[in-house]
């Protein structure tokens, strides 16, 4: 017997979850390929303004489309239109803006490209096509003690983002090259500030959202970070020998 949509995208976030706890295994195993850690030997790389504007395009043109179908009726109601308007104000700005600001920064190779929009496309879909026509929510869902904490996580996360984006960019003046600490902002307690950022957002929208599809992008975003946020601990403290021993990987004052 087939399985009705609803069904499938709630067998796809679970497939979403597990695959972001198999992804945390192989970047433990292998470590990260792209950045400060890829192989200068890489055959096909993009540009990296290019690439970040060209992975993150799904993420935003897929649900902008199924918003644009006679199917979206759930975007009728509120609570439905304010998550899926969070889920596209981060890739507004990480599609649209964040590529025009990246000073630098190192090709990125074709293949992890690839894979990154595809994962924006899937994931585009799962979370638009919930949102527009399947997820129900009670009118007064916006009041929901619920909905106004994942808000509130998920504005905090998106300006701690931005935030330590900017530290990162201004570390560097005109005409400098390589790395330096970063220092200010959230900087001061963990390494991955910008990461940190980036899981209370998800992790503020997952609350929101109260949905399998939501809390399936929450812990693949997770996965990933964590792992990276890890490996970038362990190259600070390898080649800083004044790198700030008090600092956490990504969680302030725990992890």
């Amino acid at each position: 017997m087939e399985l009705a949509e609803p069904q499938l995208l709630d067998a796809f976030a679970y497939l979403l979850g597990a695959l972001g706890i198999l992804s945390c295994l192989l970047l433990k195993l292998v470590g990260s390929p792209y950045g400060r850690y890829a192989s200068p030997r890489a055959v096909c790389q993009l540009p990296t303004r290019l690439a970040w504007a060209l992975q993150e395009l799904p993420a935003l043109v897929v649900p902008l489309c199924l918003c644009a179908g006679a199917e979206a009726e759930r975007l009728r109601r509120w609570p439905n239109r304010l998550l899926l308007a969070k889920y596209l104000v981060h890739y507004v700005q990480r599609c649209l803006v964040y590529p025009l600001l990246i000073r630098g920064g190192k090709p990125v190779p074709l293949y992890l490209s690839l894979l990154a929009f595809l994962f924006c496309a899937c994931n585009g879909y799962l979370q638009g096509r919930t949102l527009s026509r399947y997820a129900v929510y009670a009118d007064d869902w916006v009041s929901d003690p619920r909905f106004l904490a994942g808000s509130a996580l998920w504005l905090a996360g998106l300006l701690i983002n931005l935030h330590s984006d900017h530290v990162l960019r201004c570390l560097r003046k005109p005409g400098e090259t390589g790395y330096k600490i970063p220092r200010g902002g959230l900087f001061e307690l963990v390494t991955a500030a910008n990461y940190f950022g980036e899981v209370v957002e998800w992790g503020g929208f997952a609350l929101a959202s109260w949905s399998v599809q939501g809390g399936a992008f929450a812990l693949f975003t997770c996965c990933i970070l964590f792992s990276l946020a890890q490996e970038h601990h362990r190259w600070y403290l390898e080649k800083f020998d004044n790198y700030p021993k008090y600092r956490k990987i990504i969680i302030p004052f725990l992890f």
